[in-house]
């Protein structure tokens, strides 16, 4: 029996089971394979804890695991393990590494995790050359990342239209904060900020106490106001910083817009490669062209020693030069427009518009701290000024200026009275005069001659209905078809269910100056836009004659300008269900070939209110 015994323990020798004692015991055969892939699994995750207990230093592991992550600001991994192999003392596997190191792109590398025998199982080797092959000992994974400096938004001669000033970021620190309520009523006293925004932000999960939490952003001498109320308080604290903003407070309102910090809704609108932290367009022309004017950052990945030192680079990442914008403003007309403006009580708008390009030269909407962007956006009844459009259907179906019309007093249409905003009524005279002294009753009974479809193809013809290609909400104009007889007459005076934007009807204006309606531009690249089929020369002539003694001797003689020929056009439209209603002034008209429009929101008569104001804008342009 004893040589039994051992003849069956040589041959479980040689099968590979060692006998101890009694017991059988199997020599172990396997390799690492499913642990491999265990704690690639947990890597991609950047579970550090997880990770590090399948190593032979948790600790250190766990550490270096979540500090890739961190550190390097990875939003994605994935791994895959190669086949393990057995080598002097333990086995390893090899691994190809596919990370995406947020903000600057993709790191692929391949690697190799070094496996030994602990308390009877496959763990890692643990070393900083686990992470990356090239990482020596007391070696760690570092990032840079740099933004080129943001291309300026230009105008059309080039002059930039932004610059850095430094501003002062208010914000409120929690731990200094002593009494929530009173530091909030002192910041919505003097800053007007939404408090319950604000304390929201206060009680946002997992806020450090010595968090700066922004509250608004001030030029210098606004802090210099406010300072003396606010430091005192505690928690409220602030910080001054470099910032590019617009060259005109009016142009970073509505046009040219501002950076600050990405909001979370623009960082997923915008994805790759934008990261929380950076500096991005918000608004306006800065946001419609964000990855132009802001290029693409740069950076590396580095192998950095204990002191900080870069000891290698292991990826380089090339960023992407910014390029420019240039506009069709020019300066000189926009600052001219904006002083027009300044001291006008009620919401307002100017536009100026190149009759022979389309190209947009100036654009305000006050008051500036309304975001809301009139000039552009804007939907009124443009009254009056639509007179140009009827007059062009008029004079295009035989009528001539100085055919009779005849201004009663009041004039009524499909059960619908017209009457004239000043009771005026000459009676018969000369259609230039009714056209100089904007005549409604004359224009609602010459309209009544026209076709059903005359003054809906003049709409057209002058833009009306067309859709604009600009980089900014607009509103372009509109002309619905005239439901009856009592609707015509009202689309004949610019009434009824007719609306237009301030821009547009710049653009009714430069169509008289230049003989064909364009449809506007804002960013100058190279081209001009297509006009629409040319109107006829006798219209066009005719039309010129007309607005032109609008500002000689009719309602727009506030709009002259002396050695200067300008034309226009005044309206007063009427809004709202007052008796009387409210009114809007409009002036729109053309010098040369700067064709613009004035609008002031419940302003008045146009002839008193916006004409002056055309008046004071041409004369700042040389």
């Amino acid at each position: 029996m004893r040589r039994a015994g051992v003849a069956v323990a040589a041959i479980l020798a040689a099968a590979g089971v060692v006998i101890v004692g009694v017991h059988v015991l199997r020599r172990t055969s396997s390799l690492p394979t499913s642990e491999a892939r265990t704690f690639l699994g947990t890597w991609s995750r950047f579970d550090g804890g997880a990770a590090g207990r399948l190593t032979t230093d948790p600790t250190a592991a766990a550490a270096a695991v979540t500090g890739m992550r961190d550190g390097l600001r990875v939003d994605t991994a994935s791994f895959n393990a190669g086949r393990a192999r057995r080598v002097s003392g333990g086995a390893e596997v090899a691994y190809t590494a596919d990370l995406d190191v947020g903000g600057l792109g993709p790191w692929k590398y391949s690697g190799v995790l070094k496996f030994v025998r602990q308390h009877n199982r496959w763990v890692v080797a643990w070393s900083p050359a686990t992470l990356q092959p090239a990482l020596g000992a007391d070696q760690h994974l570092a990032r840079r990342r740099t933004w080129p400096a943001r291309a300026q938004v230009l105008a059309a001669d080039g002059a930039p239209l932004t610059s850095s000033v430094d501003v002062i970021a208010v914000g409120i620190e929690p731990d200094r904060v002593k009494d929530r309520a009173q530091t909030l009523a002192a910041l919505q006293q003097q800053l007007a900020v939404d408090v319950a925004k604000l304390s929201a932000a206060l009680d946002r999960p997992g806020l450090k106490p010595n968090a700066f939490v922004p509250v608004t952003t001030l030029a210098a001498d606004r802090y210099q106001q406010v300072r003396p109320t606010l430091a005192p308080v505690p928690g409220v604290v602030f910080q001054r910083h470099a910032s590019r903003v617009a060259v005109t407070p009016e142009l970073g309102a509505h046009v040219v817009g501002r950076v600050g910090d990405v909001t979370a809704e623009r960082l997923k609108a915008l994805g790759p490669p934008y990261q929380a932290g950076d500096i991005v367009g918000l608004s306006g022309l800065e946001s419609a062209f964000e990855r132009q004017l802001a290029g693409r950052p740069s950076g590396e990945v580095d192998a950095v020693d204990g002191q900080g030192r870069t000891a290698r680079v292991l990826i380089a990442f090339t960023g992407a030069d910014p390029q420019p914008l240039k506009t069709t403003l020019l300066l000189g007309a926009q600052r001219s427009a904006e002083a027009a403006l300044a001291g006008v009580a009620k919401p307002a708008a100017i536009v100026a518009v190149d009759a022979a390009t389309g190209a947009v030269r100036a654009v305000v909407s006050t008051p500036v701290d309304q975001a809301f962007n009139r000039a552009l956006a804007g939907r009124y009844p443009p009254g009056s000024t639509f007179k140009v459009v009827t007059s062009a259907a008029l004079l295009g179906r035989g009528l001539t200026v100085d055919a009779p019309a005849t201004c009663p007093p009041k004039r009524t249409v499909g059960g619908l009275t017209f009457s004239n905003f000043e009771g005026e009524a000459p009676g018969s005279i000369p259609f230039h005069e009714a056209f100089a002294i904007s005549c409604n009753t004359a224009f609602v009974g010459l309209a009544s001659s026209l076709p059903s479809s005359a003054l809906t193809a003049a709409a057209q013809s002058f833009g009306f209905g067309e859709r604009y290609s600009l980089p900014l909400p607009d509103a372009g104009g509109q002309f619905p078809t005239p439901a009856d007889d009592a609707e015509r007459a009202a689309a004949a005076i610019g009434q009824g269910r007719v609306l237009a934007s301030p821009l547009h009807m710049a653009t009714v204006a430069a169509a008289v100056a230049s003989g064909a309606w364009r449809p506007p531009t804002l960013v100058d690249d190279g081209t001009s836009s297509v006009a629409m089929p040319p109107l006829a020369s006798p219209v066009v002539d005719a039309l010129r004659q007309l607005m032109l003694e609008v500002v000689r001797s009719g309602t727009g003689t506030p709009a002259a300008v002396p050695g200067q020929a300008v034309a226009g056009k005044t309206g007063t439209a009427e809004f709202g269900g007052g008796t009387p209603p409210a009114t809007h002034a409009w002036f729109i008209g053309f010098r040369g070939s700067l064709a613009f429009s004035v609008l002031v929101e419940g302003g008045g008569v146009g002839g008193r209110v916006a004409a002056p104001i055309a008046a004071r804008f041409l004369s700042g342009i040389r």
